[in-house]
């Protein structure tokens, strides 16, 4: 495992491709919330069904990790990786090639079932491959792809929908995956070495094991909590800046792109101090700091668009800071040999919890004939509620990797 203060050539190459490959499937996600605006008019649907067109994915990427976790260890997790990203970008062809609602919805779902695997299976890569003492900084790095996505990928998004039509985005990721695709059939490496201590080859019973232990069920626990807020929020978070803060829909991009230059520039800072100051309780301070973010943004009505920019960055500085701080944590609660089932089940819980939150969130919130999204800010309280209920969950999560630390004998 890697642990030394500066990153080989080879881990240099690891984090980035993964970082790349990460941009590519959190930009499928997220350029559907910029796109809303376009969606609901083009295809006809209410907020409800867009709702579903959201949730869909992580429905199915719930199911999918769930199928997965038996067998994830049972493989090297590059061929893992390879076959999962092979779905999930025909997946992405095929939204790129919908015509209406009911084609988007299986396209989705489809891409899904690929798609949400993939995150586990990196983070069972970077858990093989980096110590824990630096797993804060690699988490940094990969967590670039997030604001990457913001700063590249949705105003690029943004201004092909607006010239060659929506399809055009999911087009421009589907050229993306093939070139990553290429990059890690050639250049990465073979990630075996956890098949050796896997001495349970049956998937159902590795499935059984995994879940049958009560320090990962806490972390599947607080996994459920830690997904309401960004997926309650993001699908409606485009139509309810044109149509609520009046912020025109050509400018949507600028709000996108400075964000996420701040959380690019602050990404790898907040891993690095993540492994200085503790993970808990950076992830304590990110988490008030966007749940006071949350519970302005969520009561703004027509608002000027630099105010807009700044309650942004400093809304997504603490929900970075949250996710860095959190992945690193979970990370070092499974063992070797169940850190791919562990990784599947946690990221199926994650999505499966917020395709419930985005499903809810269409329910909660209605869209007036203006466009004009109502209740948002019911929206924001729940957010914040479930931001409290999981600072103590974390609280547990973290005391349990702390005793787990103190055991030589149990590596991480």
């Amino acid at each position: 495992m890697a642990s030394s203060a500066r990153f080989t050539r080879y881990e240099g190459f690891v984090i980035a491709v993964l970082a790349i490959l990460q941009f590519t499937i959190i930009l499928d996600f997220m350029v559907l919330s910029p796109l809303g605006a376009i969606l609901m008019p083009t295809l006809h649907i209410t907020p409800v069904q867009f709702g579903w067109v959201v949730s869909a994915y992580a429905f199915s990427a719930g199911a999918s990790g769930l199928l997965a976790a038996g067998f994830a260890d049972n493989f090297d997790r590059k061929k893992l990786l390879l076959f999962f990203y092979t779905g999930f970008t025909l997946g992405t062809f095929l939204c790129s090639i919908a015509t209406d609602y009911h084609f988007l919805l299986f396209a989705r779902i489809f891409t899904g079932l690929f798609g949400g695997v993939i995150g586990s299976i990196c983070s069972a890569i970077i858990t093989d491959l980096f110590a824990l003492e630096v797993r804060g900084r690699v988490m940094g790095f990969v967590q670039m792809a997030f604001a990457t996505s913001q700063v590249l990928g949705i105003p690029i998004g943004l201004y092909l929908a607006n010239e060659f039509g929506w399809h055009s985005p999911f087009t421009m990721i589907v050229l993306f995956c093939i070139v990553i695709g290429i990059l890690i059939l050639v250049y990465l490496k073979p990630i075996d070495k956890h098949l050796g201590l896997n001495t349970e080859h049956n998937a159902f019973k590795h499935l059984g094991q995994t879940l049958s232990q009560s320090n990962y069920l806490l972390a599947f626990a607080t996994t459920t909590l830690l997904a309401m807020g960004g997926y309650m929020l993001m699908p409606f978070g485009s139509a309810f800046s044109v149509h609520n803060l009046k912020i025109p829909f050509d400018k949507l991009p600028m709000v996108y792109i400075v964000t996420g230059i701040s959380s690019m520039i602050a990404g790898p800072l907040i891993g690095k101090y993540s492994d200085v100051i503790g993970k808990y309780r950076l992830f304590v301070i990110g988490s008030i700091l966007s749940m006071i973010m949350t519970g302005i943004y969520g009561n703004l009505g027509p608002t000027p668009i630099w105010i807009v920019i700044v309650i942004n960055v400093f809304l997504f500085m603490g929900i970075t800071s949250r996710i860095i701080s959190s992945s690193a944590l979970m990370t070092a609660i499974p063992k070797p040999q169940d850190r791919g089932a562990f990784m599947s089940i946690n990221a199926s819980v994650q999505q499966m919890a917020g395709g419930l939150a985005a499903a809810a969130a269409g329910f909660i919130v209605s869209e007036t004939p203006s466009g004009y999204i109502e209740h948002y800010d019911r929206l924001s309280y729940v957010v914040i509620a479930g931001s409290i209920l999981a600072i103590v969950m974390m609280y547990f999560v973290n005391r349990m990797v702390q005793r787990k630390l103190a055991t030589p004998a149990v590596p991480v």
